[in-house]
């Protein structure tokens, strides 16, 4: 049995889409706002989905599968690292958790990028927190799963032969 890999591409474009509708609707629906290091996550997820779409469309030959299957796993692979990281932070003790810091929106109005990203991976109180569980299993746990299993495809589809 072959596995499509323009039908993957796709399923892979629309569970990302189904990902980022799911945390809006946790966002929005039952107002859990995200921390610095879940808005990471999201925009992980949106490279990995905008790849994946753009694979599906373009339906490339060996070369392109190769091409699109790194980036695929090169976005899951960061998205996968802050995840890991968040659990980790979620898995502290609590005197060990970093304080709460400023939110986002005004450390992007207030200070340069080079000084922003070292503050987001420290993470912080907020990132540590969880707040809502499906199977207990927290939202950066679910996103660390799908990242390993995007990345897996991504590197299956580089390397697999036509």
């Amino acid at each position: 049995m072959t596995i499509n890999n323009r039908k993957l591409f796709l399923a892979i474009f629309l569970v990302c889409l189904g990902l980022l509708g799911f945390g809006l609707v946790l966002q929005h629906v039952k107002h859990l706002e995200p921390c610095p290091l879940c808005i990471l996550q999201r925009i992980a997820f949106i490279a990995i989905g905008i790849t994946a779409l753009a694979a599906a469309i373009h339906n490339p030959k060996r070369r392109g599968w190769t091409v699109y299957g790194s980036l695929l796993a090169f976005f899951s692979v960061l998205g996968g690292g802050v995840a890991a990281w968040q659990v980790y932070l979620q898995h502290l003790p609590p005197g060990q958790v970093p304080e709460c810091g400023p939110g986002l929106d005004y450390m992007l109005e207030a200070m340069p990028l080079t000084k922003i990203l070292p503050l987001i991976f420290k993470g912080s109180g907020e990132c540590a927190e969880v707040t809502w569980t499906f199977l207990e299993l927290s939202i950066a746990q679910w996103a660390l799963g799908w990242f390993v299993l995007f990345a897996l495809v991504g590197v299956i589809a580089a390397v697999r032969r036509r």
